[in-house]
């Protein structure tokens, strides 16, 4: 899930301007992938000729989340200068602003591959390819276990300085995923048994439909999990009187001594400085 928009001082890795923009770049891309995932889901719960669109359709949504994720990793790195270690004094930044997405966007990574794997079965049983549709099984399953323990680690953060507004806003973000992420981990180990406890298939069915539906509704929750994160990031982001959060265990200070003399805390300060001319500096 994407994260950018926390109530951490990490999160200023820039202008202003520029984190709020990249912010809503964030949440929008990710609510409309989260969108894609539905409706291609949904195509391939409706059955018929648009199963292997649905698979498709369902592996790009996949791939945008995993981008989406990865920026995300590496805006909270550049927050804190790509200084991995202050992890070691702030659990949660190592927990929840590295790891969490790290593993989604590995889990989607996963997801992408095994779908293709379905999607590359042939329409005929003579191309079908059992130890294919396993390996798909296995890497949906795998794709799962990690969504799940990346949204147990999103519902580790917790705020200490920040009103219960903001609170609320993450809590809200934070359930639906969980949630969503444990149907996805349902249906693909219902999907893995039935899989290796069949040799044979119906020619033309490429999943279960019980596979279909579970993930259809853990993706609706994903859905709702997004556009909660898009007016998580509005309310924030109008709030005047937010309390951010500094980083635990000495961090904070150890990222400010060592930003000190060489990037100034006051971006906005240093472009106007910048404009004026060297006697007036």
């Amino acid at each position: 899930m994407v994260k950018l928009a926390t109530a951490r001082e990490a999160r200023l890795y820039g202008p202003a301007l520029a984190v709020r923009r990249w912010e809503y770049v964030n949440a929008g891309a990710y609510a409309f992938a989260a969108l894609l995932l539905a409706a291609g889901l949904a195509a391939l719960s409706a059955g018929g000729g648009a199963s292997r669109a649905g698979l498709a359709t369902a592996a790009v949504a996949l791939a945008a989340v995993a981008a989406v994720n990865a920026h995300d990793l590496a805006a909270h790195l550049a927050g804190v200068d790509w200084r991995v270690g202050l992890a070691r004094f702030d659990a949660q930044l190592g927990l929840v602003e590295f790891l969490v997405p790290a593993l989604h966007a590995a889990g989607c990574v996963l997801a992408v591959a095994g779908l293709a794997l379905l999607v590359s079965q042939g329409e005929e049983g003579a191309r079908y390819s059992y130890g294919r549709e396993m390996h798909a099984a296995n890497m949906l399953l795998a794709a799962a276990v990690l969504w799940l323990l990346g949204s147990v680690l999103n519902s580790c953060q917790v705020y200490e300085r920040a009103d219960g507004r903001a609170q609320l806003l993450q809590s809200s973000v934070q359930v639906p995923l969980l949630l969503g992420s444990l149907l996805f981990l349902v249906a693909a180990v219902v999907n893995r048994r039935r899989v290796s406890g069949s040799w044979r298939r119906e020619p033309g069915v490429l999943v279960g439909r019980s596979w279909a539906w579970l993930c259809l509704v853990g993706s609706l929750l994903w859905l709702a999990a997004a556009l909660l994160n898009v007016l998580k990031v509005f309310k924030m982001h109008q709030s005047d009187a937010l309390r951010l959060e500094k980083l635990r265990g000495g961090a904070q200070e150890r990222l400010s001594r060592d930003r000190e003399g060489r990037v100034p805390l006051n971006w906005e300060e240093v472009a106007r400085r910048a404009a004026l001319p060297t006697e007036l500096r």
